[in-house]
């Protein structure tokens, strides 16, 4: 059949995988130092990974190709996860054993080979990296909470509790009229402005769509969406590819409610940086 389908031009691609993280069907890897794609079939066609190339290496173009397979995702992404997890408890115990540094290494050599992502395993997004920052401050003892009173720090623009999608009762008065933020839990924790730039002015839940249930998100806030008149959605996830799943169940739940709202994506990367 002939469908939308990206292209990657490898004369242009610098290896800096930021496509990889943004693809959420983790249909891209890096072999070789380029970015390719792995299988028609894991490629929706939308075009998620192009504002994320620094290059200008991808583009959408129309060829014949296989049909997108949904289910053949879901068992890749399945099945990436299994492979990160073995891979973490087998370094884990390499480690802890005489001489494991070395068999580390090779493991992890081993794994990259294979899977292209070098030294990091199934999941694009569970790979281990540090963050530089320009000017980094020394630690700071925590505060204390007649300090915090005093001091005039930011203030917490948080509406409601809980916020979990799992502890939230959908006929919570405070959902009704709201102004819906669902926003991934690590989203907070690396976006520095999240209270001033997201919480404010909306009622907030979180979950994590690569250890939780998303189709038990997609029916919880599908629930809150039929219950309350929800003014508008605003969905707040990470830059890696499993953090799409928050978004998926979003979508699910305006379908399933048929509900029709102004409606906001927000990219995170794991920089801190807003990505779109």
């Amino acid at each position: 059949m002939k469908r939308s389908i990206i292209h990657i031009h490898e004369e242009l691609c610098n290896g800096c995988a930021l496509c990889v993280d943004a693809c959420h069907e983790g249909a891209i890897e890096i072999v070789n130092g380029k970015a390719v794609l792995i299988s028609d079939i894991y490629c929706d066609g939308l075009g998620a990974c192009l504002p994320n190339c620094p290059t200008g290496a991808i583009e959408i173009l129309e060829r014949e190709a296989e049909a997108f397979d949904e289910a053949a995702v879901e068992e890749r992404l399945a099945r990436m996860k299994r492979e990160e997890t073995l891979k973490q408890q087998t370094d884990s115990r390499g480690a802890m054993a005489p001489g494991g540094h070395h068999g580390h290494h090779e493991h992890a050599g081993h794994h990259a080979h294979h899977h292209g992502h070098q030294g990091m395993g199934g999941c694009p997004g569970s790979m281990a990296r540090k963050i530089e920052r320009p000017a980094s401050t020394p630690v700071q003892e925590a505060p204390k909470a007649e300090a915090v009173e005093a001091g005039g720090g930011p203030a917490s623009e948080l509406q409601q509790w809980p916020v979990q999608i799992s502890l939230v009762n959908p006929s919570a008065s405070f959902f009704q009229d709201a102004h819906l933020l669902v926003a991934a839990d690590c989203t907070a924790f690396a976006y520095a402005r999240f209270h001033q730039d997201f919480i404010r002015g909306r009622i907030t839940v979180i979950g994590c769509p690569k250890l939780d249930d998303n189709a038990y998100y997609a029916e919880k806030l599908a629930v809150i969406l039929k219950q309350n008149n929800i003014q508008s959605i605003t969905v707040v996830r990470m830059s890696v590819p499993c953090c799409g799943g928050i978004v998926q169940a979003v979508k699910q739940a305006m379908l399933a409610s048929q509900t029709i709202v102004p409606y906001r994506e927000v990219t995170v990367g794991i920089d801190g940086q807003l990505i779109s």
